[in-house]
């Protein structure tokens, strides 16, 4: 097997105009675990990224592994609020991030009565510069526990709560191995592939179909951090470039791009997953480009779990991946077909571990959202169905957690901050899925006096994460 492998001249990664072989990317992982170390990060520290799609996300992931330290990727664009709650849960040792990123991370600007910013909540006791880069190393006073509720963590990825405060899952090497694998083996990974991933490597998806099943196959890995279709569209032009994770919203814009010429490639598996793919979007991306995305299900606790192979239905998430199991039921007990209930997923990748740890309230079947059976099985928190063949389609949540381009976040968090407006008396949030553009925030608002829908959305802006903030604000007299 190790001899079908590309040796260490091959490319490994690829980012615009730069590109790294395999052999030069070993030599700059061994040079930064050597310059984390000598910041005194050794095994067992968390150590934060807040980078985007760029080679040294990959490269400090791996010199982080490397160490044994425990990788926390973090979303650059994150408010402070969240930031905070953050590194509340997450003992990081060092964050890492682009200039000027530790002063958001360690900081508040949410102004006190004073006018004043409100003194940091973690202070930091050294701050350097990564050697040859723009890259900022904010240290902290802070030590991690050696296990997190008897496991040895190795990465942790932050998603949404209950509330939608952040919450980390905690993933073991075990999981992250199964993970892996999974992913090689459901979209027949090889050497002779090339990934194209637009999905954000600070969040599980990107991570898993992206990074994880780069590191199992060792295929080119092709990063891009642009949002703009034009630039994904030159990118995904490649003939190369045959395996593309992203979001509806992607797709979407992708679809919308005029005199587009279908694409010539091998083996395409461009996969769809965050939220729902409407059916228009699927077959507008199909008829200019000549491939149909397929629609994947997949969870930061669970990983991959099944996929809509060859694109043949976008309105399912298809069957599941080798060594994965889906029951739809309550009380333990599953459902007949075409029911709609709780996702129960059952895999050697899922996660029951979570900093901080989730309320100990119960739901009527003694098992929470998140948490996991006696018998292995991990109530996702999504609602869905099964038909006879097997085949999943997701209907909603048990909560009011709701995925905007790839991110999981809480309505109410929403409306609280709109309501903290002084010129707001109610609010109502809600997604609306624009059929060519993906979903979007927007926010019914009940105002005191006279209010302009920009000063709610600049309100939110200062206070919540670019993808929390309403598209959209509807004035009314009354909510209901």
């Amino acid at each position: 097997m190790d001899s079908a492998r590309p040796g260490p001249g091959a490319t490994a990664v690829a980012y615009r105009d730069t590109y790294l072989s395999w052999r030069g990317l070993a030599h700059r992982v061994d040079r930064r675990a050597q310059e984390l170390a000598g910041m005194g990060v050794s095994k067992g520290d968390w150590v934060g990224l807040m980078l985007g799609n760029v080679p040294d996300f990959v490269i400090l992931t791996l010199a982080v592994s490397k160490l044994g330290a425990v990788l926390v990727p973090v979303d650059p664009t994150l408010g402070t609020r969240d930031l905070d709650m953050l590194l509340d849960a997450a003992p990081l040792r060092v964050l890492i991030t682009r200039p000027r990123g530790e002063t958001t991370a360690t900081t508040t600007t949410a102004l006190r009565a004073t006018g004043k910013p409100a003194p940091p909540r973690h202070a930091p006791e050294a701050r350097r510069k990564l050697q040859g880069s723009l890259l900022n190393c904010v240290v902290y006073p802070r030590q991690a526990p050696a296990t997190v509720a008897g496991l040895t963590p190795a990465v942790v990825l932050f998603t949404a709560g209950a509330g939608g405060d952040p919450r980390g899952v905690v993933r073991t090497d075990r999981e992250l191995a199964a993970i892996a694998a999974t992913t090689a083996q459901g979209l027949g990974l090889s050497p002779d592939d090339q990934c194209l991933c637009a999905a954000p490597l600070y969040q599980a998806y990107g991570f898993d179909l992206g990074l994880l099943g780069w590191l199992t196959t060792r295929h080119a890995l092709n990063l891009e951090d642009e949002v703009s279709a034009k630039r994904i569209n030159q990118a995904v032009r490649d003939p190369s470039i045959d395996v593309f994770p992203a979001t509806p919203a992607t797709f979407g814009a992708l679809s919308r791009l005029v005199a587009v010429k279908p694409l010539k490639i091998r083996t395409p598996r461009f996969l769809s997953s965050g939220s729902e793919l409407p059916a228009a979007v699927a077959e507008a991306f199909a008829e200019r480009f000549g491939v149909r995305p397929w629609s994947c299900y997949h969870t930061t606790a669970t990983g991959p779990v099944s996929i809509d192979e060859g694109g043949k239905n976008p309105t399912s998430v298809g069957k599941p991946l080798p060594g994965i199991e889906i029951r739809i039921g309550a009380g333990g007990s599953a459902s007949p077909a075409g029911s709609v209930g709780p996702i129960w997923v059952r895999g050697p990748g899922c996660s029951t571990v979570a900093v901080p740890p989730p309320p100990a309230a119960l739901r009527p079947s003694g098992v929470a959202p998140g948490d996991a059976d006696g018998d292995g099985w991990l109530r996702t928190g999504d609602l869905g169905s099964l038909d006879r063949a097997g085949r999943l389609t997701l209907t909603g949540r048990e909560d009011d957690l709701v995925k905007v381009d790839g991110r999981r976040l809480a309505l109410g968090e929403v409306e609280s901050c709109i309501e903290s407006f002084t010129k707001v008396r109610e609010a109502d949030a809600r997604v609306v899925l624009d059929d060519l553009g993906g979903p979007m925030v927007v926010a019914r608002v009940v105002s005191i006096g006279t209010c302009r829908a920009d000063e709610v959305i600049d309100h939110c802006a200062r206070h919540l994460a670019p993808f929390k903030v309403p598209r959209q604000i509807e004035f009314c007299e009354r909510l209901g």
